[in-house]
C-alpha cells in the first residue's frame, strides 16, 4: 500500500533555506503548502514554501 503522507521541506522565501521539515496528506491538500514561520537565518517572520526532500 502507498503511503499517503509525504514527507516535505519549507524553505524560507527570503533567504531561500530550507529550516523546516514536515509531513502533508496528498490526496487532501494538492496545492503548494506555504505558512508564515520564523527563519533564524532572516530573523523574521517569512513565508515559508514546499519544497521536495532529496
Amino acid at each position: 500500500m502507498a503511503a499517503i503522507r509525504e514527507l516535505i521541506g519549507l524553505a524560507c522565501d527570503g533567504c531561500k533555506r530550507r529550516n523546516y521539515m514536515t509531513t502533508r496528506n496528498k490526496k487532501k491538500q494538492t496545492e503548494k503548502f506555504q505558512i508564515k514561520k520564523f527563519c533564524p537565518s532572516c530573523r523574521s517572520h517569512t513565508l515559508h514554501k514546499e519544497t521536495k526532500v532529496s
